[in-house]
């Protein structure tokens, strides 16, 4: 078992920081703790709650700066996009706290008295976060936990635990109360599995690789533990020959290349009606050339390198930098785990057109018609996302009902809002994220009657 983490800035290669991991018997130690706060914060009146995760969220906003400058550091984010996830932490705190005075019960008619029912916070919930987005998916648990009255007990990824610590430490100033809100780092196989398996934690949420999600979903069922899961994405991007060609192709490298492709909702299998499938790629061509990657700290970069050297030996696994490519950009020299963005033209059951790659390469597939399309988007394992690009109304419906997925947008690569709801069909994962059941995921419905019949 591993002693420390060192976590290493992916863009240099320089190690940046040394965490001790968290053993299981710490995992122990902590889950005892945070069921003591959780009692006193549920029975904390729901309008402290609510303004103490506001006086949460508050925090983190004056920090941006120095959340996304570490997301940067460790994770080799463009500036830009760190920035933006900073500020996601704060929308998610400040949603999941208007929550906690609409987190109602109900009325039902019934004979004979009242039946109402109220929702009761688990208890204590574990939070097991990835590396690709690791502020704003740790907050999409920790935020509505939090709000519907529960503990968290979070732990990040090995090589992105740097804010998520910064993170309690603001929840601290902001004055939740101790142990309410840990970080836990440590290696998935050891502290993440004491989380899993300890008797006091009530629910796990785990975003993360299909593989481990199958893993921990075993570990949880032997308790009878709830679960939600988000996992991986083959996600089709569908271009119909009656689409605004030119936008489609503009918009298509971020789909598939924001976050250096470590996106589970990436757009990585490009869809083409065959009859513009050649005019689609023309100007496609030019379109990645021009996605900038660099430096993260440069305002002008919009991809920065892989997490790590093995997750762009992964990437090398399915396309090797000298492989024949339609497409190939550029990306530094030198240190740093880099990888340009590639496009690769394939067929249907290459492995590249079904496996999750999570890296910059897309496949681009021609198809005949609209029945070709669905069933195209519709041969993989995953469910997660997924682009529609047409000027049909009825063809957008159409399709969106068809094709097996959990998001879709039409004319966009939009999928996540912290408003509406997110999960994914099939191997995508379990459960839905977000929006305004967010909180209810978090809770036990109980069930009251009241007999008003005389004696």
């Amino acid at each position: 078992m591993l002693q420390e983490l060192r976590i290493i800035n992916p863009a240099t290669e320089e190690q940046v920081a040394v965490v001790p991991v968290t053993t299981p018997a710490e995992v122990d130690e902590a889950v005892r703790r945070a069921a003591a706060a959780q009692q006193k914060w549920a029975a904390l009146p729901p309008g402290d709650r609510a303004r103490l995760l506001r006086r949460f969220a508050e925090v983190v906003r004056d920090n941006v700066p120095a959340l996304a400058r570490l997301e940067l550091t460790e994770a080799g984010h463009p500036l830009g996009n760190a920035e933006w996830e900073a500020n996601n932490v704060v929308d998610l705190l400040h949603y999941a706290a208007g929550g906690v005075e609409r987190l109602t019960g109900r009325q039902i008619p019934v004979a004979g008295g009242l039946d109402i029912t109220v929702q009761e916070p688990l208890g204590v919930v574990a939070v097991i976060a990835p590396w690709n987005f690791p502020m704003p998916i740790a907050a999409w648990g920790t935020a509505p936990a939090l709000a519907a009255g529960n503990a968290v007990l979070l732990k990040p990824a090995e090589t992105t635990p740097l804010t998520a610590l910064r993170l309690a430490e603001y929840a601290l100033e902001a004055g939740l109360p101790e142990n309410l809100f840990q970080v836990l780092p440590g290696e998935g196989a050891v502290t993440g599995n004491a989380l899993v398996e300890h008797p006091g934690v009530a629910k796990v949420v785990f975003t993360g690789s299909t593989a481990t999600g199958r893993h921990i979903a075993a570990r949880c069922a032997a308790q009878t533990k709830r679960l939600t899961l988000e996992l991986g994405g083959k996600s089709p991007n569908i271009v119909f020959a009656d689409a605004d060609i030119e936008r489609a192709a503009a918009a298509a490298p971020g789909s598939f290349l924001d976050n250096t492709g470590q996106d589970c909702c990436a757009r990585s299998r490009i869809l083409v009606q065959r009859s513009v499938h050649d005019r689609f790629m023309e100007l496609l061509e030019p379109a990645v050339r021009s996605f900038v990657a660099g430096d993260p700290a440069d305002p002008a970069t919009q991809m920065g390198p892989l997490i790590s050297a093995a997750q762009r030996e992964r990437v090398r696994s399915y396309v090797s930098e000298d492989a024949p490519a339609a497409i190939r950009g550029e990306a530094p020299k030198g240190k740093g785990f880099w990888y340009p963005a590639t496009v690769l033209e394939g067929r249907p059951d290459d492995r590249t057109a079904v496996e999750e790659i999570f890296g910059p390469v897309a496949v681009v597939i021609p198809f005949d018609d609209e029945a070709d399309a669905i069933r195209l988007a519709n041969a993989t394992d995953y469910g997660l996302s997924g682009s529609i690009w047409t000027r049909d109304v009825g063809r957008a419906l159409r399709v969106s009902g068809a094709v097996a997925a959990g998001n879709l947008s039409v004319n966009s690569h939009s999928s996540v809002r912290y408003w509406t709801p997110f999960g994914g069909y099939k191997q995508s994962g379990l459960g839905r994220e977000l929006g305004p059941d967010a909180l209810a995921a978090f809770t036990e419905t109980k069930n009251i009657f009241i007999s008003t019949e005389e004696s």
